[in-house]
């Protein structure tokens, strides 16, 4: 049985909602009793990150930006170096992680967490707009269908595409990014995805299906 840790939920994305959907990604997984899945938070994880990744799950999946509060005088930020030079050990030694949407948001550019990322978060408009998710044919990841769209926030990100496989691009009336790529890092395996941040995306059965073969690819199981 592989076993997945889920940080999931920050000051502007619902745990709730993002249990949710990563429940009905994972549901198939649970039912033939191959995969186990622990949700916990940003607050309860960053005092004991390291003995939760020396615990060496199959899969860290981060729904959660960097910023505790973002609206404080003064804002706390819960990954130090420490934290993320521990992830990039956790990977390269054989650890699977999975960013997604805000997983990708707010952390250092110039830090372990990022370079191992291949890529963060940019920008997004001040409103939502209706984005169109294309998965790009060709990939390790397998059949993911056409392309769908809903109302989201528009992540655009820098990715270092050279060295990594792109299955998701989206566009908008905004513009156009990467949406969703993945490779291997040292022994372990990178997977990222920026969307989605409403129930109309988190639950639609189509990106459900694309975040369930990234799942599938990150802890190397067959769908």
């Amino acid at each position: 049985m592989k076993h997945v840790l889920a940080i999931v939920g920050d000051f502007y994305h619902d745990a709730e909602l993002a249990k949710e959907s990563f429940d009905r990604v994972v549901e198939p997984f649970i039912k033939d009793g191959r995969l186990q899945v622990v949700y916990t938070s940003v607050e309860q994880i960053e005092q004991n990150l390291v003995n939760s990744l020396a615990s060496l799950p199959d899969l860290v999946v981060l729904f959660a930006e960097d910023r505790i509060d973002p609206q404080a005088a003064q804002v706390k930020q819960w990954m130090t170096a420490e934290a993320a030079e521990a992830i990039e050990s956790y990977v390269a030694g054989g650890g699977a992680w999975l960013a997604w949407h805000s997983g990708l948001a707010s952390y250092p550019e110039d830090g372990a967490y990022v370079r191992m990322l291949g890529g963060h978060f940019l920008s997004h408009p001040a409103e939502h707009s209706r984005v169109t998710y294309t998965p790009l044919p060709g990939t390790e990841l397998g059949e993911l269908g056409g392309a769908f769209a809903f109302m989201d926030e528009h992540y655009f990100v820098a990715c270092d595409e050279a060295n990594t496989t792109i299955f998701m691009r989206s566009s908008s009336t905004d513009g156009e990014s990467t949406a969703g790529w993945y490779h291997m890092y040292g022994s372990g395996r990178v997977g990222c995805l920026t969307p989605a941040h409403l129930s109309e995306g988190l639950l639609m059965p189509q990106f459900i299906e694309v975040m369930r073969s990234l799942v599938a690819w990150c802890t190397n199981m067959i769908l």
